[in-house]
């Protein structure tokens, strides 16, 4: 795929329905004017326009419509600035379009009219439309952890021999000294008036920062180094993918794909699909992840794509890593872990990698009962 640059005016807009919302009302997002979004839609042949709505999730600085129309349904999006990398958008493209050739569930691109682009390029702005999915969110039912699990080594298998004419990013969470510097930030990062003493925050950053290094040291000890790497998603979560009758049938959001080896990805995903919340109060989050869910999610996995014994041993670790990563690059930045507090937060972290590394025994042996 190429990367077009489009003209500022098109040939001919599309005739759009008199009195439907064309734009979000909402004053905290993003917004599509009336002919930013005409002369937009006249770049794809998809017929005349019966219904647009606005759809108003993921980031708010990405604007997103429905579109309904005569040759089908549609999602169409504006990418917000700083994820419009030209050559990077194209990187995901490519994946995405090597994916769908080989029938791997996706929103599929829907190209321009006249060269069939993957991509509108208008006034510096970077526009896309998908096919629209219907589909449901993750339910925490083992069918669709399986499912995930299944859907994530495919991903794996279908890309094992990827190459691209764009650069693939690299890094990760895997003993990232980013990581290693915001566990340090998050010290003088918790808001004053409900900070803790100097020792206890000092005590539980301390534990984060031993464990961290130590999960990394012990991941490289069993060679992760040496193992081949491939492009990976880099989001492997439940809120990227759409589900029906437990099945996956639509994967999402490309834009973390990078080169790794793929147990960066398989670890990721093990701890989202395992790990147990429990509402706005982190302190009440029990400290153990789900097993029989984490063991579907790795049998789901394994397959399709079969996993080695180091991988196994190498996964409790790098899902120690990543829950921290998760964690402390808000809390370094912010004070604070979305609506919840930051030390509190850092607290379950603790609890929660205690637990892992202390059964690691019994999640390497999910694959061999």
């Amino acid at each position: 795929m190429r990367i077009p640059i489009w003209p500022d005016l098109a040939d001919a807009a599309p005739e759009l329905p008199a009195g439907e919302p064309i734009m979000a009302t909402s004053t905290d997002r993003e917004t599509f004017s009336a002919d930013e979004l005409a002369i937009c839609l006249s770049h794809y042949d998809i017929g005349i326009i019966s219904r647009i709505e606005e759809f108003p999730r993921g980031s708010r600085r990405a604007p997103k419509l429905i579109v309904d129309a005569e040759k089908g349904k549609y999602l169409f999006k504006r990418r917000a600035r700083g994820k419009d990398d030209l050559p990077k958008v194209a990187f995901t493209h490519d994946i995405q379009l090597a994916l769908a050739a080989q029938n791997f569930p996706l929103p599929h691109l829907i190209g321009t009219r006249k060269d069939n682009n993957s991509m509108l390029v208008r006034n510096n702005l970077i526009y896309e439309l998908f096919e629209y999915i219907e589909g449901t969110g993750y339910d925490g039912s083992l069918e669709s952890t399986f499912s995930a699990g299944r859907i994530l080594g495919l991903y794996h298998k279908l890309l094992l021999d990827f190459r691209s004419s764009y650069k693939p990013p690299t890094g990760s969470y895997h003993n990232a000294k980013a990581i290693h510097q915001a566990i340090h930030n998050t010290t003088t990062s918790l808001p004053i008036d409900t900070r803790p003493a100097a020792e206890i925050v000092t005590k539980t950053v301390q534990t984060l920062e031993e464990t961290y290094l130590f999960c990394a040291e012990e991941t490289n000890d069993l060679g992760l180094k040496e193992w081949g790497v491939q492009i990976v998603h880099g989001d492997w979560h439940p809120g990227n993918m759409l589900f029906r009758d437990r099945h996956v049938v639509a994967v999402i959001d490309y834009d973390a794909a990078r080169l790794q080896q793929r147990v960066i990805d398989l670890a990721n995903g093990a701890i989202q699909f395992s790990i147990i919340g429990g509402g706005e109060d982190p302190s009440k989050w029990p400290d153990y992840v789900d097993k029989t869910r984490f063991k579907r999610f790795m049998r789901g996995y394994d397959s399709v794509n079969v996993v080695s014994v180091a991988e196994i041993k190498a996964v409790p670790y790098l899902m120690c890593e990543a829950m921290i990563a998760e964690a402390v690059l808000p809390i370094a930045a912010t004070g604070s872990f979305g609506r919840m507090e930051g030390f509190p937060f850092l607290q379950m972290i603790e609890r929660k990698v205690k637990w892992v590394l202390a059964h690691r025994q019994e999640l390497y042996a999910v694959l061999e009962e």
